[in-house]
This record gives structure tokens, sequence and C-alpha cells, in this order.
């Protein structure tokens, strides 16, 4: 037998399912664009979607939102790559997708501390709170400190991994430990990215300042 062909039999499961969500999303992609719906469009209907799986997480149907929430994610994924195949890359559209990520991070979290407010837990209903919070933080720590330094992408817990662990937690209605995942690990990101940027600065990698304009 041929090595390339050897090669080939033995690539790992994952690799086939890499591929084959690679060509799922291509095909999907290229009929989404053929649609002339613009990418912001996608943008949001994805926030419209976030909210919908919101909204079941508050009347406590975690199984359903799970469903919706993966549906969000290839939405998130697809407003992208239609805005590259369609040549319609611009820089308001990244900060657009980027904003609405965040009220949608917000949406999901509040659907959480709605149910667990209507069932009377109040320690997780805090708990919900502060996993929010903290990714929150998670998102405008980078952000602030890359106004300071060139890149502030270290740590885990960014939202791609944050929306798989809620999916899994409202699939397996096991949401509790699900936060505390969250919670813990997004605060160790940001004082990660404290610290990292703290490192930068003293070591002399910052940005030049930005010059204040003259008075006229």
């Amino acid at each position: 037998m041929p090595d390339n062909a050897r090669e080939t039999n033995h690539h790992p499961i994952t690799y086939w399912i890499g591929e084959g969500g690679g060509w799922l999303l291509k095909h999907v992609v290229s009929g989404l664009a053929a649609t002339g719906i613009t990418p912001n469009m996608f943008t949001f209907f994805a926030l419209a979607v976030n909210g919908w799986a919101s909204a079941l997480f508050a009347m406590g149907r975690f199984r359903e939102s799970a469903a919706v929430l993966f549906f969000a994610g290839f939405l998130d994924m697809a407003d992208g790559q239609v805005a590259r195949r369609v040549g319609r890359v611009t820089a308001f559209g990244a900060f657009l997708d980027s904003t609405l990520d965040r009220y949608s991070d917000l949406a999901l979290y509040m659907g959480l501390v709605v149910y667990y407010t209507l069932i009377g837990r109040a320690f997780y209903m805090t708990l919900a709170a502060v996993a929010m919070a903290s990714s929150f933080m998670v998102s405008y720590s980078r952000a602030r400190a890359e106004s300071l330094i060139p890149s502030c992408k270290v740590g885990f817990m960014e939202r791609p991994e944050r929306l798989v662990l809620l999916i899994l937690g409202g699939a397996f209605r096991r949401m509790a430990p699900v936060l505390w995942v969250i919670a813990f690990i997004s605060t160790l990101t940001v004082i990660h990215r404290v610290i990292y940027t703290w490192q930068e600065l003293r070591s002399g990698r910052g940005l030049p300042p930005i010059a204040a304009p003259s008075p006229s």
C-alpha cells in the first residue's frame, strides 16, 4: 500500500470530524452568501437567537436552550465566513460583531440568573452573576490591555470555550458545575492578563502613546 494511502487511513477520528465540519460549513456559507443577506444582518440574527436561548434558560428548558445555543454558535461562525466570501470584511463589521457578542453573553447569563431567582436558589443565582461578570472581564481585560500593548491573548476561557461549556451544561442539565468552571477559570484568566500586561509594560513593550490633539 502506498505511504500516502496508509497515512490517510491512520488519520484520527477528530481529523475526519474536522474535515466533515469544514466541508459542511463551506457549502452552507456558499448558500448563505448567495441569499444576498449582509454579514451584519447575520450578526443581528445571531443576537436574536442568543436571546431565544436566554429565554429558554430562564424557563428552565436547558436542553432546548443548548440546541438553540448550538445554532447561535454556528451563526457566529458563519457571519465572518460570509463576509470573507462576499468580500465585505470591514473594521466596523468586526466591531459590531464583537459588541453584539457581549450583549449575547450577558443575555445568556441573565437567563440563568432569572431561572435560579425564580426557583429560590440564591446561591446559584449569585454564582451565575459571578460567572457573567468574570466572563465580561475576560473580554474587557484583553480589549483594555491591547490599547496599551500589541497583543494580550494569554489565558483560557474565551467566548468559544464558554459557549461550549454552556451547551454541555444545558444538554446534560449540569449547569452548576459549568458555572463554577466558568467563574473560576475566567477569573484566573483576568488575573493572568493583568500580570502579563504589567510585565509587558515594565519591559518597555507597550504601544507608543497617542499624541493629544493640539488646541485650536
